[in-house]
């Protein structure tokens, strides 16, 4: 429905159509990213048509440092404008901060920076005098972004290891924390047994973060307790006898916990069990102890998310992994 708003322009009338309930247009993002997101770049821009990709060249001088270029950065003065960085490892960190730093200077009508995986999340406590937090080191770093023509920087970050760390942010960005928890909530009411389904965290950390988002689900919770110098995983509350237990995570590095997990599930009566972490960094390989050519057939799905560009590579059409991707979620995030 449309209603007609009279204006008084130079002693006469004008009629503007205002269009009730119509929503404005979406902004044009123009999306940057890292080498490592190139394939997750090309989803996003497949997502919609109101993102468009924008290439970087990366190059080293024979000192190793950084050689970077912007092409054509003149095109981007007055538009919004987005970076997807992968922190995968403090020798790619630099590079990306000398370009996360240099766009917003650049014009633009606004900057959003994706870091699907903030690395130091699990290191922000000092527990000892001495103990260094990088956590909140490297979000002073990211609260120094200079502001570009539209106010601070939007900063979308996905399952972030503790809440707390919220607040290591300074008022120059605005982190917008999202989760991957919708896409696994899809894929797990697509499972042939999705009315068998309970999920299951393996410490209280887990469901404080996670336990509002599953709600609707059966949930099982595990702790872990010191014997001497190991920590035992146990039961703490909940039935797993007959169900397929999924157990959620935000991050997963070597998965000893999530083993020692289904070992307790299965003896407390579970048919099956799969995991979920958002982030599946696993270095130095270890997915592999996962992969059921391996003779590990414990769990019989493995989701994880493409925050981990590294790994994604690594453990395509390796069962039980499978991939659920950030890029329509990230999509959304950028018009926010």
């Amino acid at each position: 429905m449309a209603c007609c708003a009279s204006d008084l322009v130079n002693g006469g009338t004008s009629h503007v159509q205002v269009e009730v309930g119509s929503r404005p247009p979406r902004k044009q993002v123009h999306l940057f990213y890292c080498s490592e997101f190139e394939d997750l770049a090309q989803r996003i821009a497949a997502e919609t048509d109101s993102v468009e990709l924008k290439t970087i060249r990366w190059g080293t001088f024979e000192d190793g440092f950084p050689n970077l270029f912007v092409p054509n950065a003149h095109v981007i003065r007055g538009q919004h404008v987005a970076f997807l960085a992968s922190f995968s490892s403090p020798g790619v960190i630099f590079e990306q901060l000398s370009i996360i730093y240099a766009l917003p200077r650049m014009f633009i009508a606004s900057f959003t920076l994706v870091l699907p995986f903030f690395p130091t999340g699990t290191l922000e406590r000092m527990e000892d005098e001495g103990d260094v937090a990088t956590a909140f080191t490297l979000a002073r770093i990211l609260s120094n972004i200079p502001i570009s023509r539209g106010g601070p920087t939007s900063l979308v970050i996905f399952d972030i290891h503790a809440l707390q760390e919220r607040f290591y942010f300074g008022d120059n960005v605005l982190p917008c924390f999202e989760s991957g928890i919708p896409l696994l909530k899809q894929r797990l009411h697509q499972l042939p047994d999705s009315n068998n389904v309970s999920i299951a965290f393996p410490d209280e950390g887990a469901w404080k973060r996670f336990h509002k988002l599953l709600q609707n689900f059966p949930t099982v919770i595990c702790t872990k307790v010191r014997d001497g110098d190991k920590r035992i995983v146990r039961l703490k509350e909940g039935d797993a006898v007959g169900r397929h237990v999924v157990i959620v995570d935000d991050l997963v590095r070597s998965g000893g916990t999530l083993i020692e997990c289904q070992k307790v599930l299965a003896a407390h009566g579970a048919v099956k069990v799969s995991a979920y972490a958002t982030h599946g960094v696993f270095p130095d390989r270890t997915w592999a102890r996962f992969v059921h050519e391996n003779g590990d057939s414990s769990f019989a799905h493995f989701w994880i998310t493409d925050s981990c560009a590294l790994t994604v590579k690594q453990v395509v059409g390796q069962k039980p992994f499978e991939i659920l991707s950030l890029a329509g979620s990230i999509a959304s995030a950028l018009h926010i």
